[in-house]
C-alpha cells in the first residue's frame, strides 16, 4: 500500500493492487479494524485495493468470514475469491458473499484450448459470475490460444506471463508512467510494434 500510495503521490494513476490475505490475518477477530487503520480513512486507496482470499479458505467457518468480509467492503475495499474453481464452495453461499471479483484458478485456463471440460467449466463460472454483478480474472494466462478464448467467453481481465513476469515496484512505476516499453493495457496483439 505504500508504493500505491507513493504513486498517487507523484500524479500517476495506478491500477488496482492485489493483496494476498492469509489464514492466520483473517482467523484475527481485529482483522476488519486492522485494515481500517491501514487504510487511515484514505478512500482513494480503498478503492485502489484488492484483497484476495483463497475460495477453501472462505469456506472454512464461512458466517464469521461473511461478516468481516462485509465490514471490509463498507471500507470501499474491493474482495476477491483467488483460486475459483479448486475449493468446495456452495453456490449458496456464493451469492451471500460480499466480494467483487472471482479469479478462475490457472489450472482451467492452461487446459482450455485442449480440453472441451477446461473450456466449459470456464464458461460456466463466467456466466454464473456475470449473473451475480461479479468481475472475473483469469489466472495464469500465458498464450494468445487462451486470451483469444477468454475474450469469446467475456471475460472481464487477464493476468499472467502473456503481459509480464513479476517485476519490481520501480519498473511498475516506469510502465504507468509510459516510460518503459513492452507492456501495455491493450492486449499483445493491439501493442505499438506487434
Amino acid at each position: 500500500m505504500a508504493d500505491y500510495r507513493t504513486w498517487r503521490a507523484k500524479g500517476l494513476r495506478p491500477p488496482r493492487v492485489a493483496v494476498n490475505v492469509s489464514a492466520l490475518q483473517l482467523r484475527r477477530q481485529d482483522f476488519v479494524a486492522m485494515v481500517e487503520q491501514a487504510l487511515a480513512g484514505d478512500e482513494a486507496l480503498a478503492a485502489g485495493l484488492e484483497l484476495e482470499i483463497t475460495e477453501s479458505l472462505i469456506m472454512q467457518n464461512i458466517e464469521k468470514h461473511i461478516s468481516k468480509l462485509q465490514g471490509i467492503r463498507e471500507l470501499g475495499v474491493n474482495v476477491a475469491i483467488d483460486d475459483f474453481g479448486t475449493g468446495y464452495s456452495s453456490l449458496s453461499y456464493l451469492a451471500k458473499l460480499p466480494v467483487t471479483t472471482l479469479k478462475i484458478d490457472r489450472g482451467f485456463i492452461i487446459d482450455m484450448p485442449r480440453n472441451r471440460d477446461s473450456l466449459n467449466i470456464v464458461s460456466t463460472i463466467i456466466s454464473l459470475a456475470h449473473s451475480l454483478g461479479l468481475r472475473v480474472v483469469a489466472e495464469g494466462v500465458d498464450a494468445m490460444d487462451q486470451l483469444e478464448l477468454l475474450r469469446q467467453l467475456g471475460c472481464d481481465e487477464i493476468q499472467g506471463y502473456l503481459f509480464s513476469r513479476p517485476v519490481p515496484a520501480e519498473q511498475v512505476e516506469r510502465i504507468i508512467d509510459g516510460s518503459v516499453g513492452g507492456w501495455s493495457s491493450a492486449p499483445p496483439d493491439q501493442r505499438p510494434g506487434a
